[in-house]
């Protein structure tokens, strides 16, 4: 990866170029959002940094900042996750899997074992990565099929803190061989490179067969939601709510997103300094792959903004957009301090 390192400006240029760069707007609070995603064409971990929390912008022009060639077995990556631990260290989960490794020549067969056994995409391990500074990373690979010979895949982890063993939880999409996919959860070392619990069913649909992937856990109050991906008919983002990180979790019947197609991978984020949360989801299964948004103060009733770049009728533009990148896929977002992303634009050579 290249790294560019950029001076300090004089102050009487601050000024001029705080109108120009789209990293700086007024009247915000302290601290802005980071968005990591990955791409279809790099299988790598891509970044994007948001002061309002409405306009992105992707760091190193959108190459990859983290070339999944260099961190994963399959020699790509998908589905990141970040969370920020109660340690202020940032944990960075990904699915080790190139969908597309047959066709660009570094396998030779579709999948890394049989299909006809393991089904589609039937991947072995999960990525994991930790730093303190979004720069410098500590990797290590998680054989999900040494703790599972069985496994059939493990796809979409993610990070959470219960706070009431006082561990960072793992929780990811799993199946065994060929079969049904449900959501299942570990708890994680101190160094985040294995697991000290084997996983267990985080949740499954009531309904007998309905597959469930990419669960997201957010927790709001007393109360935790699981936003969750649901096969039923067209696959569509619903929720779950316990008062327990490890559920017993209350099924709700209905879809919450508004997309006519099908859509996946769910993240929940809260607004800086407000009670309102975005839910954020992939919208997959149409042509040109975007990311959707819905906002709520309740988690009972939701509210479209819409795609990014996409404006609704009446409006002079788009709710939320990106101002260099398109066609993100799998994304989570976490805030950050001002000081931080400083660093973080530094290192990528823009300015903020």
């Amino acid at each position: 990866m290249q790294t560019l390192s950029m001076k300090i400006l004089a102050s009487s240029l601050i000024a001029l170029i705080s109108l120009l760069c789209p990293l700086t707007m007024s009247g915000q609070g302290d601290g802005c959002y980071l968005m990591v995603y990955h791409k279809d064409n790099t299988h790598s971990i891509h970044m994007a940094i948001s002061k309002d929390g409405h306009t992105f912008h992707a760091l190193n022009k959108d190459k990859p900042v983290i070339n999944g060639d260099t961190i994963a077995e399959q020699r790509g990556v998908r589905d990141p996750h970040i969370f920020r631990g109660p340690d202020g260290m940032f944990y960075l989960a990904m699915t080790d899997l190139h969908i597309y490794a047959q066709r660009e020549g570094k396998r030779t067969t579709e999948w890394e074992r049989d299909g006809n056994i393991y089904g589609w995409g039937n991947n072995k391990n999960l990525v994991l990565m930790k730093s303190h500074d979004l720069i410098h990373w500590q990797h290590a690979l998680l054989h999900m099929d040494k703790i599972d010979p069985e496994i059939g895949c493990a796809w979409a982890p993610e990070t959470a803190y219960d706070d009431k063993t006082g561990q960072l939880m793992l929780y990811f999409t799993m199946r065994h061989q060929s079969g049904q996919n449900k959501l299942y959860y570990a708890y994680v070392n101190e160094r985040y490179d294995s697991l000290t619990t084997s996983p267990k069913i985080l949740f499954e649909h009531p309904k007998e067969g309905v597959t469930t992937i990419d669960g997201d856990i957010v927790k709001v109050g007393d109360r935790y939601y699981l936003s969750y991906v649901s096969h039923e008919g067209t696959p569509g983002i619903k929720q779950a709510y316990a008062d327990n990180i490890t559920g017993p979790w209350t099924y709700q019947e209905a879809f919450i997103d508004p997309e006519p197609t099908a859509c996946e991978a769910p993240n929940v984020w809260k607004r800086i300094g407000e009670d309102r949360w975005v839910l954020m989801y992939d919208c997959y299964g149409q042509k040109t792959h975007n990311f959707g948004f819905m906002e709520t103060t309740d988690f009972k009733t939701f509210t479209p903004l819409g795609q990014f770049n996409a404006k609704k009728k009446g409006q002079k533009e788009a709710t939320m957009k990106t101002d260099n990148f398109t066609s993100p896929k799998h994304g989570a977002v976490v805030t950050l301090t001002d000081d931080e992303a400083r660093r973080l634009c530094d290192h990528w050579g823009e300015i903020y």
